[in-house]
């Protein structure tokens, strides 16, 4: 005798698990301090969904592929992900993997909650089945941008390595100083030494200098030329991008990576939710949480939020984004269609221009806000 099948978005209550797969860069060349802050958010979510009752009775189970920051390797994973049965995908913080895991679970028809990567096309076509937490790069480095004019900055040098993600980077501030005055130089890292770069800035008669490089190289050796460098002592280093977020930055380069501005995704006074938040991921990591486990634990907010509502189903989870309504450790979460990107977006999490305090490397100062 056949079972009549069960209603959609009917839940099991034997107590097996919803689970959500998982991407993140946990080895190297992934950006591994973000992989791990990331997940902590993740799994801090987790465990909070799970003590107040799961998923309808359901516990809810991550299951962690580590990207490596390789797009192949992620496509590989969402592939081996959604043969397992996730309900849903989450995670990933480089723009250009999460862009292939992006086109895979459009693909193969998975919800992907993206939590941090921000290049605006992250998927070639418009596609209902992705939705993204990060403020689009086009919103943020234009608020960096305004901040460079603010300071006075008009002749910016970037020094960029190949890759989509850099690229889209310096068009986006060429694109939005030139009208504005500014001229953006681009140095090729591919053919400059850290020690030629110091002269290039000088030769250009650039203001500014901004890092758009990996971390930790050749970042680190980037900073240490131009800081050590008589000639230089008025240019002003950024790293739109944030690598002086995490504690491997200040660890690496001591006094040389204070006052370096970076974008960072929080609002200037956290919610009694976000301060609650913050203290148990303090606990989790044993030291400040950057914004991205935020990210990481507002992802696990809205999707517990959407399974329960919706159930398991994949298709009505990705009809569902429109109608999210979260409370986040940052704000209301709620996704829209945003002119000129392609996934359903958060418009917009809060951003803000911060750096290290030369006087006290370990604390943060607000320097402009978007």
């Amino acid at each position: 005798m056949n079972t009549p099948p069960s209603p959609p978005g009917a839940e099991r209550t034997d107590g097996s698990s919803v689970r959500i797969g998982v991407l993140v860069p946990l080895t190297r060349p992934g950006w591994v301090e973000a992989g791990r802050h990331l997940l902590a958010g993740l799994e801090l979510a987790v465990r909070e969904v799970n003590d107040s009752g799961g998923i309808v009775g359901r516990p809810l189970e991550l299951v962690v592929r580590d990207t490596a920051a390789d797009p192949q390797r992620a496509a590989a994973a969402v592939d081996e992900l959604a043969r397992l049965g996730v309900a849903a995908l989450a995670g990933e913080y480089h723009s250009v993997v999460a862009r292939a895991a992006a086109a895979r679970a459009d693909a193969l028809g998975l919800p992907f909650l993206c939590s941090s990567a921000v290049l605006d096309a992250l998927t070639e076509q418009p596609t209902e089945w992705v939705a993204r937490l990060a403020p689009a790069q086009s919103h943020g480095w234009q608020i960096y941008a305004d901040f460079l004019l603010s300071a006075g900055h008009s002749r910016v040098a970037v020094a960029a390595e190949p890759s989509v993600y850099w690229a889209s980077g310096t068009r986006i501030l060429r694109d939005y100083l030139a009208p504005r005055g500014g001229t953006v130089i681009e140095l090729d890292m591919r053919a400059l030494t850290p020690t030629a770069v110091c002269d290039e800035l000088l030769d250009n008669r650039a203001t500014a200098l901004l890092l758009l490089v990996g971390h930790p190289e050749p970042a680190v050796s980037i900073v240490t030329s131009v800081r050590h460098d008589q000639r230089l002592a008025e240019i002003m280093i950024g790293a739109p991008a944030g690598q002086p977020e995490f504690t491997e930055w200040a660890r690496l380069l001591g006094d040389d990576g204070a006052a370096i501005p970076f974008l960072r995704y929080l609002p200037e006074r956290l919610s009694p939710l976000g301060a609650r938040v913050e203290t148990a991921l303090r606990e989790r990591l044993a030291e400040a949480p950057s914004f991205v486990a935020f990210e990481g634990y507002d992802t696990v907010a809205v999707l517990a939020e959407v399974l329960r509502s919706h159930g398991a189903d994949r298709a009505r989870t990705a009809e569902s984004w429109p109608r999210v309504a979260v409370e986040g450790t940052r704000g209301q979460i709620q996704f829209s269609r945003t002119p000129g990107i392609s996934v359903w977006q958060w418009a917009w999490t809060p951003i803000q221009v911060v750096d290290r305090d030369p006087a006290e490397p370990d604390r943060f100062r607000i320097l402009h806000v978007g």
